[in-house]
């Protein structure tokens, strides 16, 4: 059940406006347009296997399938398509130990504009090489991402770059949405999305993208319970005891929501609801075992949170967003382990939550 907020936002279901931007379904519409002959229109699957489980009729957007492994490409490309000539020759610049990287990187390639990537020292190298594939120069600094976020952002000030946001920006958030506009379009009775949540970025787009198309198709936010900082904001809570710890879903683990989407995520967003690191292990074997399909454990926490909840969640057709795949192979054997031992793994629900309430 949607926790209700007291909140005086300037986003408004009527107009979708924030300040003098407006984050419209007529803004994700233009998305859609411009970027048709760049993106992958990624498939819609079906599984009848998942759809006995869980009794509804589930629909995967296999964005892990996308140009450079992820959704993230098309908030990239979207976002550099609206910088002017003068911007776009003084370059991009990013910080980015993952998915990120990659979109801009390829998108600045296809756009034909300089990159700058940031990156920890200990990035692993195939993501390091994969981003200079695309023709970014990477810079490896820092022990952390805000250490390579804070020299991202002193060597901005210095050139004049454009920093591209990995989420906190609204042309980045239209083009995410398009994945929502793309799935009404490949299956009109989708009544529910279920969302993957980092930063925010991926479900404030698809959430005012399908409110816009049917404004009661219902929007399931997802967050790993290690690193919930968005499900804690959503529910105005934040334990004293709280501590973020590492989750294998990395590529949503971010310890401070983005100040836009939060704005969007309170007014859209239906529930926001966590689920363990064992479950989103589980989920990643078996779209494996099942659907022969690599997700990423960010890409599959919306399954998961499917799985978990699936009583609760009264829909008779749901999308899923698969919004990832590229995961460290080696890492499956830690994964396989997790996913046993998920029985045993407390998981944390929403307040005034109980197995009566419906999502």
């Amino acid at each position: 059940m949607r926790k209700q907020h007291n909140n005086n936002l300037l986003l408004t279901k009527e107009c979708g406006s924030i300040g003098d931007y407006q984050l419209t379904g007529e803004r994700v519409y233009q998305a859609v347009e411009k970027l048709k002959p760049i993106v992958h229109r990624t498939p819609l699957i079906t599984s009848e296997t998942t759809n006995k489980i869980v009794g509804k009729h589930v629909y995967f957007k296999m964005e892990n399938q996308q140009k450079t492994g992820a959704f993230k490409f098309r908030g990239a490309t979207f976002k550099l398509m609206q910088l002017s000539k003068n911007q776009l020759k003084k370059g991009v610049i990013t910080a980015s130990a993952g998915n990120h990287a990659q979109g801009v990187a390829y998108a600045a390639s296809k756009i034909g504009v300089q990159a700058t990537i940031f990156m920890p020292e200990q990035t692993p190298t195939a993501k390091v090489e994969a981003t200079k594939t695309y023709g970014a120069e990477v810079v490896l600094t820092g022990a952390s991402f805000q250490e390579a976020y804070e020299a991202s952002m002193k060597t901005q000030l210095q050139t004049g770059a454009v920093y591209v946001h990995p989420f906190d920006d609204y042309d980045i958030m239209a083009g995410q949405g398009t994945i929502a506009m793309e799935m009404l379009k490949q299956e009109d009775r989708i009544d529910t999305f279920i969302v993957p949540i980092g930063g925010g970025g991926l479900i404030s787009g698809i959430a005012v993208a399908a409110k816009h198309v049917n404004k009661n198709i219902r929007i399931i936010g997802v967050q790993s319970q290690n690193s919930r900082a968005m499900y804690n904001l959503y529910h105005n809570e934040t334990p004293k005891d709280y501590v973020p710890t590492r989750t294998i879903a990395e590529g949503i683990d971010v310890k401070e929501p983005g100040k836009l989407t939060s704005q969007v995520i309170r007014e859209y967003v239906d529930e926001v609801v966590t689920v363990t690191d064992e479950e989103i292990a589980a989920s990643v074997l078996y779209m494996l075992e099942r659907n022969k399909t690599l997700m990423e454990g960010a890409g599959a926490a919306a399954l998961a949170a499917l799985f978990a909840y699936t009583d609760q969640i009264k829909s008779r057709y749901c999308g899923v967003i698969v919004s990832g795949g590229n995961i460290d192979i080696s890492s499956i054997p830690h994964i396989q382990r997790l996913a046993d031992n998920r029985q045993q793994a407390p998981r944390m629900e929403p307040p005034n939550f109980n197995s009566t309430v419906s999502l």
